[in-house]
């Protein structure tokens, strides 16, 4: 019987929370499905309530949650999601997170603080979640705090692409904002061919209140300089970096990062900075209002697409990469 789902017939259904439909909307076109109709309510009270409006039974069934502020009703949403999936009888779900909720806090600093990004993965295998899918996890670490298959995306191919296209690699400089962030600077290194500097944050003992001082390691002078990190988070510390590229005789600085958080004063800094363009993707929704000039935003759509595809068809999602890690 065509069109007919046969009882034992692997089918993909993609579900989406409110915090960035938008997103799913743009992966449900790529993969060719519809997004699942979904009644999700918010009560006086502050509780959610969400119920899918057709079968579920026996599907793999993939849940999208973009964590923007306000990052715990979203999260409480998709947990109560992937709950009422695996007691609707879904046969696999996977948690698509593109941008991890609490990855910042993956280990302890000091005595008595807890590890919340471990905390979160319990959270999704105790809600019923079979795998998770993120993009650009803050830490690498995190894969292992889930009881189960996690494919951790990266967006390097999608934001090099873009500033191969746009800029001479042989008169750019990657540049680290910071030392922990070497390891993703290397990368773009041997993605684009270019030079690697990195930006060392001190405290200076001769003046008072211990000012910062930004040492910057390796050749800028001249440069375009592109710093990299995975997130903008108030843009503090990218937009210090900045300056003191320039200070340091850059000839134009601009930055590449995955998540755009853009917090706090975050919108009126960068429009405010020595950059001349900011280039992220669209992890995380940003409303207009928080637009300003020389923002621009990639889509990682095509890659969360042809990854879910990957898993559903039982594919190899490393493959995607080109050699990227």
């Amino acid at each position: 019987m065509t069109g007919v789902k046969q009882p034992n017939e692997k089918h993909l259904m993609l579900f989406t929370g409110r915090a960035h439909p938008e997103l799913a909307e743009e992966v449900a076109q790529l993969l060719g499905v519809d997004i699942v109709p979904t009644r999700a309510l918010t009560y006086a009270n502050s509780e959610i309530y969400v119920r899918f409006e057709e079968s579920v039974r026996g599907s793999d069934a993939f849940v999208m949650q973009s964590h923007a502020a306000p990052v715990n009703e979203w999260l409480m949403e998709q947990l109560i999601m992937i709950d009422a999936l695996k007691r609707a009888s879904a046969k696999r779900i996977t948690v698509v997170s593109p941008f991890y909720p609490y990855a910042r806090q993956d280990k302890k600093h000091a005595g008595r603080e807890p590890i919340s990004a471990r905390l979160v993965a319990d959270l999704y295998k105790t809600a019923g979640a079979n795998r998770l899918m993120s993009v650009d996890l803050h830490a690498a670490q995190i894969q292992g705090f889930f009881d189960g298959p996690v494919d951790h995306l990266w967006s390097l191919p999608v934001l090099a692409d873009y500033v191969s296209e746009h800029y001479d690699a042989s008169e750019m400089t990657i540049v680290s904002p910071d030392a922990g962030r070497v390891r993703l600077a290397d990368m773009w290194t041997d993605r684009l061919g270019s030079p690697l500097a990195i930006i060392h944050k001190r405290r200076d003992p001769d003046v008072a209140n211990q000012v910062a001082v930004h040492e910057v390691v390796g050749d800028v002078e001249g440069r375009v300089c592109l710093l990299v990190d995975d997130m903008i988070d108030t843009a503090g510390t990218i937009c210090q970096a900045a300056e003191a590229l320039v200070a340091r005789g850059a000839k134009k600085v601009i930055a590449a990062t995955t998540h755009a958080v853009l917090s706090g004063p975050a919108v009126e800094r960068l429009r405010d900075s020595a950059f001349e363009e900011v280039i992220v993707t669209n992890t995380l929704p940003i409303p207009e209002e928080r637009q300003f000039e020389g923002l621009t935003e990639l889509s990682i759509a095509p890659l969360i697409s042809r990854a879910i595809s990957a898993v559903f068809t039982d594919g190899s999602v490393t493959s995607l990469f080109n050699g990227a890690p």
